[in-house]
């Protein structure tokens, strides 16, 4: 795929295209202490300093197990990213002995893919400050690959160094990082929700997605007009299921805002829709949307009339010889669970007036009797009908339980990016408090309505 393939809302920046940082389409370089001064603010966690209150280095063994399936585990689905659609020949590019123009740096950054700065090694780093390694070139991309230092992205390289395939992780989605280092580059933020990554575009990559288009009963050009549809920061986990790739106008993609995964020690049910609890999904998308090698149930899936493309390929039953996924779900949701929702930064909320949110948050905004603190959603059964929050029932209605279920609120400012609600469907949170402001005749003040949203960025 070429850069001019790109859809035509991906923005194209030079990789460490930034102030003080390897700018080289600016011509500014990167001081020499760049990565060590960054890793003096970065917790030991990984995270942020004052950003991230997610899990210590020194966790015990089973939790740094879980960490390692999030981080590293592809449960063997090399064979469909790389196997199946050739994702990899289309990163090496045909001077690399794959296809086409191949993914140089420079565009892996502009679909959204992350770099993590504590996998480079000093000469890479130097070599980057030096401008000594040519961030258009898809053999770059390798090199960086061969480092494993793309987060939620392995490379299989052959003894010859060639890739031979691809495998993806659970940090594909849900890890970022803090651009400590450049734009893209800098310590991982596990759990939080990479709104950068353009997946539809990445995918439509690909230079055979005649799987996918067998699977959904289309014509691969119809697939990778859908892929394009996504845009940063989306997904459509239920296009596999029942093949809807647009919102009932038919214009509006169904593709939904990928959704952290810290926070949720003591949540009910894991995504916008319910569907199952945080170890279900682990399941699901390892099997059905990640297309690793495991076992995965769910009946539900055998209705024609809901799920007619699951029901066809029998996507509730799945078995594999070996299993890859089972035997890792349980660190997985152990670790997952101990991912703390990050701290706002300080500066980045008006403290006074966030105070006075929680009084309007707790009384007149009727906010906690659904987001009941410390959880921020119900303890117990936390659905609601659209009609409940005043919405269409489009996204609830591709979901078993017909219900949108409510959102924990912790860590709010680490995802504003791409909008609010499950579809970004408010561009601001002001307008979130309206629409609950109007919905339910609360009739708040606009300096309630102001509070409140300091509050909501203060969580």
């Amino acid at each position: 795929m070429r850069s001019k393939d790109l859809p035509s809302n991906t923005v194209r920046v030079p990789l460490l295209a930034s102030v003080g940082l390897l700018a080289l389409m600016a011509g500014v370089q990167c001081s020499s202490e760049a990565k060590e001064s960054a890793t003096t603010q970065i917790s030991a966690d990984g995270g942020a300093a004052g950003q991230s209150d997610l899990l210590p280095s020194s966790a015990d063994p089973a939790l740094e197990s879980g960490r390692q399936v999030f981080r590293f585990n592809t449960f063997g689905d090399e064979d469909f990213w790389g196997g199946t659609l050739k994702l990899h020949q289309a990163i090496e590019g045909a001077q690399n002995g794959g296809v086409g123009d191949g993914v140089s740096p420079e565009l892996a950054l502009a679909v959204g893919l992350k770099i993590d700065v504590d996998a480079l090694p000093d000469s890479v780093v130097s070599a980057l400050k030096n401008k000594q390694l040519d961030l258009t070139s898809p053999a770059t991309t390798l090199a960086v690959l061969k480092l494993n230092a793309v987060l939620g992205v392995t490379g299989v390289f052959n003894a010859d160094d060639s890739l031979s395939s691809l495998g993806i992780q659970c940090a594909f989605c849900h890890s970022t990082v803090d651009d400590s280092f450049a734009p893209g580059i800098g310590h991982r933020l596990d759990g939080w929700a990479n709104r950068d990554l353009n997946v539809g575009a990445i995918v439509n990559l690909s230079p055979d997605l005649s799987a996918v288009a067998s699977l959904l009963g289309v014509p691969e050009d119809t697939v990778r007009t859908v892929l394009q549809s996504w845009g940063p920061g989306k997904f459509d986990a239920e296009l596999f299921l029942d093949g809807q790739a647009f919102q009932p106008d038919k214009v509006t993609s169904a593709a939904t805002l990928i959704p952290p995964a810290f926070g949720l020690s003591g949540v009910n049910l894991h995504t916008y829709t319910g569907w199952g609890s945080i170890t279900y999904w682990n399941a699901f998308v390892a099997n059905l949307e990640m297309h690793g090698k495991g076992t995965f149930f769910d009946p539900r899936l055998d209705d024609a009339k809901r799920f007619p493309v699951a029901a066809k390929n029998q996507s509730g039953h799945v078995t594999n010889d070996t299993d890859l996924i089972t035997p890792a779900l349980g660190p997985l949701h152990l670790y997952e669970l101990a991912l703390a929702a990050p701290t706002p930064p300080a500066g980045s909320f008006d403290a006074q007036a966030a105070k006075r949110g929680q009084a309007v948050f707790e009384g007149a905004g009727k906010c906690a009797s659904c987001h009941v603190p410390p959880l921020f959603t119900e303890p117990g059964w936390n659905l609601h009908t659209a009609d409940e929050i005043g919405i269409d029932d489009f996204q609830a209605s591709r979901s078993p339980e017909d219900r949108y279920r409510t959102t924990p609120l912790k860590g709010l400012f680490s995802h504003t990016k791409g909008g609010f609600y499950h579809d970004g469907r408010f561009a601001t949170l002001a307008q979130v408090i309206d629409h609950y402001d109007t919905t339910f005749k609360l009739g708040l003040t606009s300096a309630q309505a102001s509070d409140l949203e300091q509050y909501l960025l203060s969580l």
